[in-house]
Order: structure tokens, then sequence, then C-alpha cells
């Protein structure tokens, strides 16, 4: 799945993850309507919505991203009708020819974690059939149990060819708590030896030119990517943090790799609620998807210009 990934963005021009994390307030109002006059002001109607609006983004940006993220817990919190959503809107972008990075920061051991990586990349036995769960391309994975509760995903990444990026350094400003401290015995900070251990996981499952086995590496820190970068050269980083949370695409710089890959740069809701902005609000409400487009374009020429 790395070689689709890269392919895809080659392809596309636009190493960008749209992040679907929806929330109602987001949700133009004439589609919550339009859900809740159907299921009434419950959790089917919030799904309903979700879905709606999430499928009018994914129509219009499809053709110009090579993947999107959905986050796991802004379905959850609807209960089962909001990971019907959450199902739903998986499907449709493998539909729509988008790689699916699922952003579930699953992080357990033992056979908690071997059901993780089922769920969201693998398969189970029932009785004599095989069945695919969720059946997302990557999955976030949190490492900071060890590797108890890594090395069941990357099992699965080697039998699916499929990939998961590791939480390295995050891009909330208060990541610095755990992530920034000293380790004694090198006097490195801890994210730098969650990066060195990253890379030798990478080695384990190679694509052609990049690992199955990423990071996540938050934007608004680029020393610390700019550091990773070279401690992780097989391994892709998702990088987070872009727009809304501040990050800019001179941020970006070295995060990318000589080759302009090694890196795809998520942004939310600075595009699926582009339409909220000043920026984009001669779109209105009903052009919500346009205006997630526009967005998409203007990052793209934006990490493009940085890139040169």
């Amino acid at each position: 799945m790395i070689n689709r990934l890269v392919e895809k963005i080659k392809k596309t021009g636009a190493p960008i993850v749209v992040g679907l994390d929806p929330m109602l307030k987001y949700i133009p109002q004439y589609i919550r309507q339009t859900a809740y006059a159907e299921y009434g002001e419950t959790l089917a109607g919030a799904g309903e919505a979700i879905w709606q609006y999430n499928k009018g983004i994914v129509d219009a940006i499809c053709d110009l991203v090579p993947a999107v993220k959905p986050q796991i817990a802004m379905y959850e919190q609807f209960g089962l009708e909001g990971m019907q959503a959450f199902q739903k809107t998986v499907d449709y972008c493998h539909e729509k020819g988008l790689v699916v990075i699922g952003d579930v920061k699953r992080g357990d051991i033992g056979s908690t974690s071997e059901a993780y990586a089922a769920g969201h990349l693998g398969k189970v036995m029932v009785g004599s059939k095989v069945c695919r769960g969720f059946n997302e391309d990557f999955a976030t994975v949190n490492p900071y149990l060890g590797s108890d509760g890594v090395k069941p995903f990357i099992k699965v990444c080697q039998e699916e060819k499929k990939g998961i990026f590791i939480l390295v350094k995050t891009s909330n400003p208060s990541s610095g708590e755990f992530q920034d401290r000293f380790l004694q015995e090198d006097g490195k900070p801890l994210y730098e030896a969650v990066g060195r251990q990253v890379a030798k996981w990478s080695e384990e499952c190679m694509g052609d030119t990049y690992s199955y086995v990423g990071a996540v590496v938050g934007a608004t820190y680029p020393e610390q990517g700019k550091i990773l970068r070279s401690i992780m050269p097989k391994s892709f980083i998702l990088v987070p943090g872009y727009g809304a949370q501040g990050g800019k695409g001179a941020d970006l710089v070295h995060f990318f790799n000589k080759d302009g890959l090694g890196a795809i740069v998520n942004s939310s809701r600075g595009i699926i609620a582009a339409y909220q902005q000043e920026k984009y609000a001669a779109f209105g409400e009903r052009g919500y998807a346009d205006a997630s487009r526009a967005a998409v374009i203007d990052m793209r020429e934006d990490i493009a210009q940085a890139l040169k």
C-alpha cells in the first residue's frame, strides 16, 4: 500500500491527506435538517448527516488528493450509528480510488493489539469464512506501551501489504510534557528514541522505496521534524498540524526527502470546514464542498511553493 500511496502522490502532485473529522457544527444546516427530518434528532440522524457531509467533500476532492484520514473518535461519539457512517465513508473513499488512513491511535498489548490490528487492517475467520472489518489501508498506532503494542500491527502489515503511522512527535502544544523528556542514558529526548525504533521497525517491511511503517510528526515542530527525517530515512512521515493548528508550507520543507517525497501533510477542519472561513465564505453553506476543493488547491500550491 505504501507503493500505491507514493504513486498517487506523484500522480496528483499533492502530498496531502484530507482529515475527515466531522463535527456537527461543521455540517451545513440544510444537511442536518434533511437528516433530522428523516431520522429525528437522534444518533441515527447525526450519523446520516455526517455521511452525507463526507460524501459531498469526497466527491469534490477525490481527483485532487491521494488520501483521506477519518478520525474515528468523531464517529464513535455517535455510537453504532456513527460507526456505520465511518464504515460507509471508508468504503466510499475506496470506491473513489483514495487511500484511507484510519486515524485510530490504537495502542495496547498482546491479544488486544492483535485484535485491533485485525479489525482495522487485517481479517478474521468467522467459521470457515474470511471476513474483514473496517479495512483501512493504514492505521495510526500509539507506541508508548512498547513493542508488544506495535509488533501485531507490523505482522498484519507484512501479511496484508498495508501500513501504519506510529506516533513519534505529535502536533499538540502539550506533547513535550512527555515526548521531549530527555533520557538519562544518551541525553536525547524521548521522541528521538521512538524515532530510532521506528527506523528499525521500518526495515522489517519495505516497499519499493519506502517502508510500510511510517511516523507521525507534527508540522508545528519543524526543527524536530528535521532531526526525525534524518533518523527515519525510509519511513513516510504523516504530518498533522497544517492550517488550523498553525503549520504552514514553509514549515514543511524538512519533513520531505530530496526526492520530494517521504511526507504527506494532513489538514482537517482547514479543508472540510473551509466554507466557515472568511477566505472561502463566498461559497456559502451549499457550496461547502466547492470551498473544500478550493482549500485543497490553495494548500497544494502553498506546499509546492515551499518545496521549490
